[in-house]
C-alpha cells in the first residue's frame, strides 16, 4: 500500500483552512517539519500519527492513505453485520456494530445513519425492550447530534433524506412537534421523486423493472396506509372492517391470491380486523382470521434464508431473510402471542378452546 501521509496532511489542512505555521504550533514541531512532511520527504514519528489523525477527526488507517477499496470492504461487513443484527431484533448489538464502525470510520455516513437508526429503535414502545422509554431521554440528545450533522454534511442525498425524517420523527416522538413538523416540511413532495419522474431517461431494458418496483413500493404504501385507516378508530368498526376486506382483496389482486413471505405486516393487520370482530360478536370470523394468522406467522418464523415470490404484476422478487428488520428479538408468533393477542378485545374468547388452541400452535 503506498503511503500518502504527506498528501493526506495537505489535503486536509487547506480543507480546515489552517496554515503550515498553525499547524506547526498545534503539534509543536517546526514550520519546516510540517513542509517535509507536506512533500513527503519525510513521515510524522509514529507516535504523533494518532494526535494528527485525532486532530483532522479521521482515523489513523485513513491519514496513512488506507485505499478506497479496503475502507469500503471493512464497512461493507459492519453493514452486513448490522443486517444480520437487525434482521434477528438484536437492538443493542446494532448499536455495539454501529459504535465501533463509527470508531473506525468517523467521517463514513452510512455508519453514522445506521448508529442513528440503531439508537432510534432502541426506544421501540411495540419491541421486548424493557426499558424504552429511559432510552428515549438517554439517546434523544445523540439521535438529534447525528441527525443534524449527516443533514449537513453528508453528501449522500439518500441518506441525508432519511436521516432528515428520523430527526423529524425523533422530535415529534419527544413532544417537540412543531420542530418536528417544520423538518418534514423540508422534505421533497411525492410528485418529485426519482420513482415519479425518471421514467424519461430510462433506457427500454430498464422500464419493466423499473415498473415493478414502483408498483411493489405503491402496493405496501397503499397496505400500510389503509392498515392505519383500519386499526385507527377513525371509522366505525363495520367500515373498518369494509376497509381491511379492500386490504385482503388489494394482496390478492397484487400476488395473484397468494401470501406473499414479504408482507410480514399482514399479521398484525389481520389481527387488528379479528380484533374488530371479536367486538362486533362475530366471534367465528374472528377465530377464522386468526388461525390464519397464525399459520402466518410461524411460516415467516420458519421461513428459509432466501426465497422469492412470483405474480403478473410484480414479476419474479427475491428476498432475504436478513431483509426483515424489527426491534423485537422474540420470533413473530411469540410476539403475536404475548403482545397481540393480548389485547383487551379477545376478552370474550379468551376462555373459548379455538382461542387456546390458537395459542398452544403458536407455542
Amino acid at each position: 500500500m503506498r503511503l500518502s501521509i504527506g498528501e493526506n496532511i495537505k489535503k486536509l489542512r487547506r480543507e480546515r483552512d489552517v496554515t503550515q505555521e498553525q499547524l506547526a504550533e498545534i503539534f509543536n514541531v517546526s514550520c519546516q517539519t510540517i513542509s517535509r512532511w507536506e512533500t513527503d520527504s519525510s513521515y510524522p514519528d509514529i507516535e504523533m500519527l494518532p494526535v494528527i489523525a485525532n486532530f483532522f477527526n479521521i482515523t489513523v488507517d485513513k491519514l496513512m492513505g488506507m485505499d478506497e477499496k479496503t475502507e469500503a470492504e471493512i464497512v461493507e461487513k459492519y453493514l452486513s453485520d448490522f443486517q444480520i443484527a437487525i434482521s434477528n431484533g438484536l437492538v443493542y448489538e446494532c448499536v455495539r456494530i454501529a459504535r465501533e464502525g463509527v470508531k473506525e470510520f468517523p467521517n463514513n455516513y452510512e455508519l453514522l445513519n445506521k448508529l442513528m437508526y440503531a439508537l432510534f429503535i432502541t426506544c421501540s414502545d411495540d419491541a421486548d425492550i424493557p426499558e424504552w422509554k429511559e432510552n428515549m431521554q438517554k439517546y434523544d440528545s445523540e439521535i438529534v447530534s447525528l441527525g443534524e450533522r449527516i443533514i449537513k454534511y453528508c453528501p449522500d442525498q439518500s441518506i441525508r433524506l432519511e436521516a432528515t425524517s428520523r430527526l423529524a420523527f425523533q422530535h415529534c416522538e419527544m413532544g417537540r412537534k412543531d420542530i418536528g413538523r417544520k423538518i418534514y416540511e423540508t422534505l421533497p413532495s411525492e410528485e418529485y421523486t426519482k420513482e415519479n419522474q425518471m421514467w424519461w431517461a430510462l433506457n427500454d431494458d430498464e422500464k419493466l423493472p423499473f415498473i415493478r418496483n414502483n408498483l411493489n413500493r405503491s402496493a405496501r404504501n397503499l397496505s400500510y396506509e389503509m392498515w392505519h385507516l383500519a386499526s385507527g378508530k377513525y371509522l366505525s368498526d363495520e367500515d373498518s372492517i369494509k376497509v381491511f376486506e379492500k386490504l385482503i382483496e388489494l394482496d390478492s389482486l397484487i400476488y395473484d391470491g397468494k401470501h406473499s413471505i414479504e408482507n410480514w405486516f399482514d399479521e398484525g393487520a389481520l389481527v387488528d380486523m379479528a380484533e374488530i370482530y371479536a367486538r362486533l360478536g362475530n366471534t367465528e370470523k374472528a377465530i377464522e382470521i386468526l388461525k390464519t394468522t397464525a399459520k402466518w406467522a410461524i411460516d415467516f418464523d420458519n421461513r428459509a434464508e432466501s426465497g422469492f415470490c412470483e405474480s403478473l404484476l410484480l414479476g419474479r422478487r427475491e428476498w432475504e431473510r436478513t431483509n426483515y428488520e424489527t426491534a423485537d428479538s422474540r420470533p413473530s408468533r411469540i410476539k403475536m402471542r404475548d403482545l397481540w393477542l393480548s389485547a383487551k378485545g379477545f376478552d370474550c374468547i379468551r376462555e373459548t378452546k379455538e382461542f387456546r388452541e390458537i395459542i398452544d400452535s403458536l407455542n
